[in-house]
C-alpha cells in the first residue's frame, strides 16, 4: 500500500504517510502545559501502534521564555519514547483562542482578539483588541518557544491558525476589523501569521520542518472563501513552510472541523485536492478517513501526500499495524459519539467511548488472570461482548447466550440509518473479536435462573440491556402507534406523514432517517429543547439537518391524546390537534432487570453490565463491561 511508503516534510522523513492529529488531551496534561507521564504513556501507544508522524496537542503562547522551558523534560521525554518507534514527532503551537475561550475563562482573564468582537460561548462579553506592541510581543514568544521546541529533541513544529482561534481571526476578514497594518486587505491580515512563521525559523532554524494548519473555508457566510483560502496556501509556502495541514470550519460551523456522525468518511479530502493544485509542498488531509481502503485510494489519487487521522486513533491506538497487515476486521472503529471531545468539557481527561485504555494505557493494560474461571455473559449487546472480550483476553473460559438471532443489542437498529453505518462497523467488531478469541457464543438463547444454575459458572455478567419505554397516554394501544425501535428493525411500516413522541438522539435520528425516505415529519418534545443528550456539536449540526429537511419541532410540548389520525397536544398557551399516519414513541428506555433480580442470591458472584443497570449511552456500556471484566 501507498499509505505505508516513506514520505517528507521538508528534510524530515517520515516513514509512511499517517500522521496523527493534533487533539486537546485534557488532564493528560498540567495547566501551564507540561506533560505527565499518561500523556506520554498515550502517545507512546499510538507509535508502537504505527503511525509516522505524532502531532501533539495544542501549546499555546504565553509571553514568557520562562513558560516554555517548563515544557522542556516532557517534550524530551516524549521525543524519545516515540522515537524508539522510529516515529517522528511534531509540537502544534498556537497563539491562544481568541473570543472562543470559556466562559470561565472569559470571566477571570478576559479574552484578546484583533478587534473587539462578541465572545462565541457568551456573546455578551466582547474581547479586548490587541495594542501592536502586545501583537509584536507575542511574535517574539513563538521564536523563544520554537527554539525549546528544537532543543527538547522535536522533529517539527506545526502554527495552528485554523477553527477560528487568535491567528484564525487575524486572517479573516469577518473578525478583523483594524485599519492599522495588522487588518485591512489579506495582506494585512496575513501579516501576524507571516511574522509568527518567520519568529519560528529564527527560533528553531529556517530548515525545521514547519507545518500550517489552517482551514481552506469556514462553510461560514462572512467567513473564508476556498479562493481566499487557495491565495493564503500560495502565501504561506512562499514564505517557507514545508507542509500545508488542510481543514475547514470554525467553532460556528464546528461540525466540519470535527466531522460528525451525519457527515460522509472523507468529507475534507475535496479541499486537500484543491490546496495540492495551487502548491508544491506536501498536503496534510483529515476527516473521517478511518477506513483504510479510503485512506489508500486519496494517497494513490494524488489528493494529498498525508492522511491525518485524529478520533480513529484514539478509538484504536494499533490502526496502522492491523491496516498494513490487511486485518481490517481487527480495527475497532471510532462511532464519531464525541465523547472524547465531552469528557474534556467537563475537565475530565481524554478517552473513547470504544476504547476505555485511552488516556489510562498503563493503568488499564489487560492483564492475564491469576486463575481461569467460567465465566457467562447473558446478552450480546455492547457492554455484554465488551465484558466477554476482556474475560476471555484474560484467560476464562467465556460463554455468551444472546436471546435474539444476532449480537448487537440495542446498537443493531441504532445501525440502521447510513449516517450511523459507523455502529454496523461496531458490531461487526466486537463480535469478531469473541469469536476469535474462543467465546462459545450462543444465539437464540434466552437465560433463566434454572439453566444458569445448571450451567453453574463462577461468575455471571448480566447485560440484558434495556427497553423502549411505553408512556400512560390515552390511546397508546392503537394500530398507528410503534416504538422507534421496531420501525427501525423493519418489524412495523410508517406512513405518509409521521409524528415522533420524543425529541432525544433517538426520536431526532429516527425523524431523519424517515426524511430521507421521504416522509413528512413532525417532532413533539416535552422539554424546552430537543437532544439535550447529545454533545454539542452533533447537536447543532442534527438541529439544522432537521431544519434543512423541514421537520416541524414542537418544544414544552405534552402530549394528552393519541387518536386514529393523529395526536392531540398542549402547551402553555393552548391545546390542538395534529394528524398523522403514523406516531412514532422514542420517549426512553428502562432497565430489564427480570433476569437480575431473578437472579439475586441465588447466584454468587454476578454483576449487572450496561444498560440493564441503567439506561445510557455506548461509551456507559462499554467502560462498565471493560471495568468490570478486567477484574474478575
Amino acid at each position: 500500500m501507498k499509505l505505508f511508503e516513506p514520505g517528507r516534510i521538508g528534510r524530515m522523513l517520515i516513514k509512511n504517510r499517517l500522521v496523527m492529529a493534533p487533539m486537546h488531551v485534557g488532564g493528560l496534561i498540567e495547566p501551564d502545559g507540561r506533560l505527565l507521564q499518561r500523556c506520554i504513556d498515550y502517545y507512546t501507544a499510538r507509535a508502537r501502534g504505527g503511525v509516522g508522524l505524532i502531532i501533539s496537542t495544542p501549546h499555546s503562547i504565553r509571553g514568557e521564555i520562562k513558560s516554555y522551558k517548563m515544557w522542556m523534560t516532557g517534550l524530551s521525554e516524549l521525543s524519545d519514547a516515540v522515537h524508539d518507534y522510529g516515529v517522528k514527532v511534531a509540537v502544534q503551537l498556537s497563539a491562544g483562542q481568541g473570543r472562543n475561550v470559556s466562559t470561565d475563562y472569559l470571566r477571570s482573564v478576559g479574552a484578546v482578539g484583533p478587534s473587539t468582537l462578541p465572545c462565541y460561548f457568551n456573546p455578551d462579553l466582547m474581547t479586548r483588541e490587541l495594542r501592536i506592541e502586545e501583537i509584536q510581543r507575542l511574535v517574539q514568544s513563538f521564536q523563544f518557544a520554537a527554539e525549546v521546541v528544537s532543543s527538547a529533541g522535536i522533529d517539527a513544529i506545526e502554527l495552528n491558525c485554523h477553527y477560528g482561534y487568535l491567528a484564525d481571526e487575524f486572517l479573516t476578514d469577518l473578525w478583523n476589523k483594524r485599519t492599522d497594518r495588522y487588518g485591512g486587505d489579506l495582506e494585512g491580515r496575513l501579516r501576524f501569521p507571516l511574522e509568527i512563521i518567520q519568529a519560528i525559523k529564527r527560533g528553531a532554524g529556517a530548515e525545521f520542518p514547519l507545518s500550517f494548519r489552517f482551514g481552506l473555508t469556514h462553510y461560514l457566510e462572512g467567513g473564508r472563501s476556498t479562493e481566499e483560502g487557495l491565495v493564503i496556501a500560495r502565501k504561506v509556502e512562499a514564505a517557507g513552510v514545508h507542509a500545508i495541514h488542510v481543514d475547514a470550519g470554525c467553532y460556528e460551523t464546528e461540525y466540519w472541523g470535527i466531522p460528525t456522525v451525519y457527515l460522509k468518511p472523507g468529507c475534507l479530502v475535496g479541499l486537500s485536492e484543491m490546496v495540492k493544485k495551487v502548491v508544491n509542498i506536501p498536503v496534510i488531509t483529515v476527516g473521517k478517513l478511518g477506513n483504510p481502503e479510503l485512506a489508500e485510494r486519496v494517497i494513490l489519487e494524488g489528493k494529498a501526500d498525508f492522511i491525518a487521522l485524529g478520533r480513529t486513533l484514539l478509538a484504536d491506538p494499533e490502526w496502522p499495524h492491523k491496516a498494513k497487515e490487511g486485518k481490517f476486521e481487527d480495527i475497532r472503529p471510532c462511532i464519531g459519539c464525541e465523547n472524547c471531545l465531552g469528557r474534556m468539557r467537563e475537565s475530565k481527561y481524554i478517552s473513547c467511548a470504544v476504547n476505555p485504555m485511552t488516556g489510562m494505557e498503563r493503568e488499564f493494560t489487560v492483564r492475564q488472570a491469576k486463575r481461569a474461571r467460567s465465566i457467562l455473559v447473558v446478552g450480546g449487546g455492547p457492554g455484554g461482548m465488551e465484558a466477554a472480550r476482556i474475560a476471555a483476553l484474560r484467560g476464562h473460559k467465556v460463554t455468551l447466550w444472546e436471546k435474539g438471532d444476532a449480537l448487537g443489542g440495542n446498537l443493531i437498529p441504532a445501525s440502521v440509518p447510513e449516517f450511523k453505518q459507523e455502529y454496523r462497523s461496531l458490531i461487526k467488531y466486537l463480535s469478531v473479536q469473541i469469536e476469535k478469541l474462543g467465546v462459545n457464543i450462543e444465539l437464540a438463547k434466552e437465560a433463566t435462573v434454572e439453566q444458569i444454575q445448571a450451567m453453574n459458572p463462577d461468575v455471571v455478567f448480566i447485560a440484558t440491556g434495556s427497553m423502549p419505554i411505553i408512556p400512560d397516554l390515552p390511546g397508546i394501544e392503537k394500530g398507528n402507534v410503534v416504538a422507534a425501535i421496531d420501525l427501525l428493525l423493519g418489524k412495523r411500516e410508517a406512513g405518509q406523514s409521521v409524528i415522533v413522541i420524543g425529541g432525544g438522539l433517538v426520536g431526532c435520528e429516527t425523524a431523519l432517517y424517515l426524511t430521507q425516505k421521504g416522509k413528512k415529519l413532525t417532532i413533539v418534545e416535552t422539554l424546552n429543547d430537543i437532544l439535550r443528550d447529545t454533545f454539542r456539536i452533533n447537536r447543532t449540526h442534527l438541529q439544522e439537518l432537521l431544519a434543512d429537511a423541514g421537520i416541524q419541532v414542537f418544544t414544552s410540548t405534552k402530549v394528552l391524546e393519541i387518536t386514529d389520525d393523529g395526536i392531540i397536544i398542549a402547551d402553555k398557551y393552548s391545546e390542538k390537534k395534529i394528524k398523522a399516519d403514523t406516531v412514532v414513541l422514542a420517549v426512553g428506555f428502562k432497565s430489564d432487570k427480570n433476569l437480575s433480580e431473578t437472579l439475586n442470591g441465588q447466584i454468587p458472584h454476578v454483576y449487572e453490565v450496561g444498560d440493564c443497570l441503567e439506561p445510557g449511552k455506548v461509551i456507559n456500556a462499554i467502560w462498565d463491561g471493560f471495568r468490570k471484566a478486567r477484574l474478575v
